[in-house]
């Protein structure tokens, strides 16, 4: 089948990617001239591991080209999937529809044959009917069907997400345009992946259930860390205690300075003024917003109280900036509310990051970037672990601890037990939920 993917941001470009590796012809639009070359060049604008060379089997294969022409694009697919940003509107946490609502006009403006337009942004609900409001009203001629197929791609793990769902989501109007989509996703129909088809409302609502429900856990459990901290317990014993619980399950129940990225902040702040516009507050999403919050600015006193309840004067090592490891998306991370915190009291900052400096250097204005953890800790006065990479899950302590000019672990991912700290020469550890 012939696909146009309109936008090349991340969820665009690896589904386009991704699809042309299905067979499809697909063609992704961008009105990035840069990005566009960039692309054309063999090169990839974002950090997902695999995508590099996913991507240029399949441009050498002729199934997969980029072009900043939509009109091109459009003319004669069969399907055309929206993948444009969503970004939370400033001053009340809806999610911005100006480029979904522009690239529908423009769609609108560009099909001559009977298209499927799929909505692969996250979309309150209500917006496939509005972009199929849209087309008509650009278009009166057009023939269409809308369809919404959210994503659900975790960064760093965003090819075998795609390639190895847990389910697709798919919902549609009617039977024709069911039968599109369920040739789009022949492979996976052939392996037994869950393909649910449901009307559109279902779709949209089911991608922002989902997210609100795994930021959910990972509060619960930073609440329960808390706890632990002032009456006793080790959190990670807790969570796997109730983690082998099949009902609840060990998936993100690890605790942590909070959430952050591209989705989770995004998506529960959407959630949460969608139910105020239908009159029906999300009280558990609001309050997990809320708490969410909270947690990240206890990191910063649990790293005050590290360096004798004073930043000022004090030199600070961070490990890891991004909000997870394998990705280079520093996007509503912890560490943007952690580092500035630093600075502001009179901390010096050396960071590290295998993936985030690029974005970094313009998120994170004065800090000091280095290239690996034994030159960023090198006389400092205390090292804290914010994103769990690789890299640091093995690291010589005694090395780090002898380079210090005052040993001090903050662990905020729990990678190390107090215990092996310690011994290898360090005068503190602070772990959460321990």
């Amino acid at each position: 089948m012939r696909i146009a993917m309109i936008g090349t941001g991340y969820v665009g470009l690896v589904s386009g990617v991704c699809f042309s590796d299905f067979g499809h012809d697909v063609i992704c639009v961008d009105k990035a001239e840069e990005k566009i070359r960039t692309l054309q060049a063999g090169q990839i604008p974002i950090y997902e591991p695999g995508l590099d060379v996913l991507m240029a089997k399949n441009v050498a294969a002729g199934r997969l080209s980029f072009t900043t022409d939509l009109a091109t694009a459009v003319d004669g697919a069969d399907a055309v999937f929206i993948a444009v940003g969503t970004p939370t509107r400033r001053g009340d946490g809806h999610a911005d529809l100006t480029y979904v609502m522009a690239a529908a006009e423009e769609i609108a403006q560009a099909v001559t044959a009977y298209t499927v337009i799929v909505t692969k942004s996250t979309v309150p609900v209500g917006t496939n009917r509005k972009v199929h409001a849209v087309v008509s009203a650009t278009n009166p001629s057009a023939a269409f069907d809308v369809a919404s197929n959210p994503e659900f791609l975790r960064e760093g793990a965003a090819i075998d997400d795609f390639m190895r769902p847990d389910r697709v989501v798919v919902g549609v109007e009617n039977d024709r345009a069911a039968d599109v989509m369920a040739e789009i996703y022949r492979p996976l129909y052939l392996r037994d992946f869950p393909i649910l088809t449901t009307d559109l409302e279902s779709a949209e609502m089911i991608k922002y259930a989902a997210n609100a429900f795994l930021a959910t856990k990972i509060t619960f459990i930073n609440e329960i860390a808390g706890l632990c901290e002032r009456a006793g317990g080790d959190v990670k014993e807790v969570a796997r205690g109730i983690g082998l619980d099949g009902r609840i399950g060990n998936k993100f129940l690890h605790a942590g300075p909070g959430y952050g990225g591209s989705c989770f902040p995004k998506d529960t702040a959407a959630l949460a003024r969608i139910g105020q516009e239908h009159a029906h507050p999300m009280q558990i999403t609001e309050t997990v917003i809320r708490v969410n919050d909270g947690v990240k600015k206890r990191m910063i006193e649990k790293i005050r109280e590290a360096c004798d309840d004073s930043f000022n004067g004090k030199t600070i090592a961070i490990l890891g900036v991004t909000f997870k490891p394998n990705t280079d998306d520093i996007r509503d991370a912890p560490s943007l509310t952690i580092v500035p915190a630093l600075i502001g009291s009179g901390a010096k900052v050396r960071v590290v990051d295998p993936q985030g400096r690029t974005e970094g250097e313009a998120l994170l204005p004065g800090v000091d970037w280095v290239s690996d953890p034994y030159e960023a800790v090198k006389d400092a006065d205390a090292v804290v672990l914010l994103t769990e990479w690789n890299e640091f899950r093995a690291l010589n302590l005694a090395d780090l601890a002898n380079a210090m000019a005052h040993p001090r672990m903050v662990d905020l991912r729990n990678i190390y037990s107090a215990r092996a700290v310690l011994k290898s020469g360090f005068d503190s550890y602070v772990g959460v939920g321990r």
